[in-house]
């Protein structure tokens, strides 16, 4: 951890508010947290919380109704859309539950598509999709298309099109949620690596198991950040690990 550089992410009394029909969901509630460079922060409370609002709102895929977000020390909360979507494109890797692969493009293709917008030359993204794919022991398959992997492998080659940009920070929603237990292993034990290797990663997991491998847990409850030792007494401790299949909407 860099602690004396500028955290990647500064969120200041952030909210996020949805009107439907005349009711007002509050999401999140003046979230106020740093990440630094380094860290492995992981996002934890029950269903319901607001942790997948705040993972998009970090991941510029969302605004937040109130409050400041910066990026590498620069307010992005205001931000027009395209340059939203550069910004994304070079500094945010997102790996997800559901992998997010393009069925009709091949492994080395889904790595290397992020890189194209960026208008990056041929050879340097040939480098760069190889290195990763090394980097997950994936590049035997950059030929075949992501419906002849595993569920493992795929996340896997999810994880080489996220670093593959050299992102100032990670983006992981439940990235084991779609995995068997050793698979699942198999992709944490890939992200402890990376963040060894220097990545800052935020990652939304209901796992405690998975949670307890990251510097430290940002718990939420009814959109707002709380003491980590309220969660299990909150969760309740049968629930607390488990959740839903596919975390906050």
């Amino acid at each position: 951890m860099t602690l004396d550089m500028p955290p990647v992410i500064e969120l200041d009394t952030l909210s996020k508010v949805f009107y439907t029909d005349e009711v007002e969901t509050h999401a999140l509630a003046e979230v106020t947290l740093t990440i630094q460079r380094g860290e492995f922060v992981s996002i934890a409370g029950p269903s319901g919380c607001g942790k997948s609002t705040l993972l998009s709102i970090l991941g510029l895929l969302d605004t937040p109704t109130t409050g400041h977000y910066r990026l590498n020390n620069r307010a992005v909360e205001d931000l027009p859309m395209a340059e939203r979507a550069r910004v994304r494109n070079r500094e945010i890797g997102f790996i997800f539950q559901s992998f997010n692969l393009i069925g009709d493009l091949s492994v080395y293709e889904n790595v290397e598509l992020p890189l194209t917008y960026r208008g990056m030359p041929a050879s340097e993204r040939k480098d760069r999709v190889i290195a990763a794919l090394e980097r997950v022991e994936m590049k035997h398959r950059a030929k075949h298309l992501p419906s002849q992997l595993s569920g493992g492998q795929q996340q896997r080659v999810a994880v080489a099109r996220a670093v593959a940009g050299s992102p100032s920070i990670l983006l992981a929603d439940e990235p084991t949620g779609n995995l068997d237990s050793k698979n699942g292993g198999h992709v944490m034990e890939l992200m402890r690596e990376l963040h060894r290797e220097g990545a800052t990663i935020c990652m939304v997991t209901h796992d405690p198991r998975y949670a307890r491998h990251a510097d430290r847990t940002i718990a939420l409850f009814d959109g707002r950040v709380i003491d980590e030792a309220q969660l299990p007494i909150i969760m309740g401790a049968n629930d607390y690990g488990h959740g839903d299949a596919h975390g906050m909407h």
